[in-house]
């Protein structure tokens, strides 16, 4: 997390560079006098957002007390893994769960009528999900 917090402070110092050299190079054109706004606030702001980034990731290294796993020298590829969870690779629920958000978005493009076909597979969608280790071969 160092080598990160590292990295948007850097990023907080290019931003801010970039934004002066921004303003001046428009102030300097000779066609269009005056400095060009919107292109100097969004480069600014993208270094005030760099700089809130890199304090808050300063902050929670500092809060977590212990080094993580990329900022040792002496740490191994795997020390890093962490526990992404139990995932059924047979499911069909989250392709069905996936159709009905796909329906619904398509409701909101073409007709509010097609939302109601996918709410309700949604519902259905999210309980088999949610639900199927309780019933069939996999039931616990």
């Amino acid at each position: 997390m160092r080598a990160n917090v590292n990295l948007f402070w850097i990023l907080t110092g290019f931003f801010g560079i970039t934004a002066v050299a921004y303003g001046f190079w428009t102030a300097a054109d000779e066609g269009d006098p005056g400095i060009e706004w919107a292109g100097t606030i969004a480069v600014s702001l993208a270094g005030v957002l760099s700089a809130f980034i890199a304090f808050y990731l300063g902050r929670v290294h500092k809060a977590q007390g212990a080094e993580l796993p990329e900022d040792r020298l002496d740490a191994n590829i795997d020390d890093g893994d962490a526990e992404l969870g139990f995932f059924s690779p047979w499911s069909w629920w989250p392709v069905t769960l996936a159709a009905a958000a796909a329906l619904a978005f398509l409701g909101l493009a073409i007709g509010p009528w097609i939302t109601f076909v996918a709410v309700p597979l949604a519902i259905v969608a999210l309980v088999g999900w949610v639900y199927e280790y309780y019933r069939g071969n996999f039931a616990r």
